[in-house]
């Protein structure tokens, strides 16, 4: 049998939100894509998918979920794949940014 001991606890009342979700109910494959799709069929795909995120209840939570855990697929929180990778990499040019300032500064010219 496997040690799960060092495994998170699941707390319920940090996923219950998903019980309130507008997508319930849709099938998961509006909000996910498949291998082969690309262009204007995947872009009409996620148009769907968006249009349910605008009217959720619960889409502030669903999309820190997916950026907290950096959710690499599919539609969160009324984001898409491409635009949750932007945004993680903004974030990092930011952090980043202070400390190469900060170092251009103390450097003697």
């Amino acid at each position: 049998m496997s040690d799960v001991s060092r495994l998170p606890v699941v707390v319920a009342d940090e996923w219950d939100w998903q019980l309130e979700g507008a997508c319930r109910g849709f099938d998961s494959s509006l909000f996910f894509h498949t291998d082969n799709e690309r262009g204007f069929a995947r872009e009409m795909r996620e148009s769907r998918a968006k249009a349910i995120c605008e009217s959720c209840p619960v889409l502030k939570q669903c999309r820190e979920h997916a950026l907290s855990v950096q959710e690499p697929y599919g539609i969160w929180g009324g984001m898409g794949e491409v635009e949750r990778r932007e945004l993680f990499r903004r974030r990092r040019r930011a952090h980043d940014r202070p400390a190469v300032q900060a170092d251009a500064q103390e450097t003697p010219a």
